[in-house]
């Protein structure tokens, strides 16, 4: 990448983390100090080319990986301590490691403490796909008897229940119907 790509990459890169969405072309105009849309044009061509930028059905610039990607700095030992050393393996981006697909998948906001025992607390984030199709044992949104829920999905036999991962929560057996949303599968929580 050359050095004027590479400048206005990481202008963007500060853009996108204070504001959460990218300049408009006129903002880019702006920032870059260019007198015309065309040269903005001109730049956001190369940015695309590079993948540093993508583009909407609407037109608005979206980040590309490179944008939205974290250093991976190699591992940690979560056990007993172990001498390591700070070296870049790679990038990643977290829509990627976390969602496998993209057009199926959205995030929820977990209210109540049923999913405890399963690490997902209240105020988590987790990811639903709704293109999975929900096995025995799968953590599932799911609405049952008109009341929406997060829980582990069983089957025995012809029986279909939910089961909390938390003692004090009854299993949920469904009286008229169950309508599985989708399949949880990962759970984000911020500490800070």
């Amino acid at each position: 990448m050359d050095k004027k790509l590479e400048q206005a990459t990481n202008k963007l890169r500060k853009y996108w983390q204070k504001n959460k969405h990218l300049p408009s072309f006129s903002e880019m105009a702006n920032i870059f100090n260019y007198a015309s849309k065309n040269a903005v044009s001109k730049l956001v061509i190369r940015l695309k080319e590079a993948g540093i930028v993508e583009q909407d059905n609407n037109g608005h610039l979206i980040p590309g990986d490179i944008l939205t990607s974290l250093p991976l700095l190699g591992n940690v030992q979560a056990g007993f301590p172990s001498p390591a050393e700070e070296e870049l393996v790679d990038t990643l981006t977290l829509d990627r490691y976390l969602v496998n697909n993209p057009d199926s998948s959205f995030l929820i906001e977990v209210a109540g403490d049923s999913m405890i025992e399963a690490g997902i607390q209240p105020k988590d984030l987790v990811i639903v796909d709704r293109g999975l199709t929900p096995k025995n044992n799968d953590i599932v949104l799911a609405k049952i008897d008109n009341d929406w829920t997060l829980k582990y999905l069983y089957k025995k036999g012809q029986q279909v229940y939910l089961q909390a991962a938390n003692e004090n929560y009854p299993n949920l057996i469904p009286k008229e119907e169950l309508e599985i949303a989708g399949v949880i599968v990962s759970s984000i929580r911020k500490y800070k």
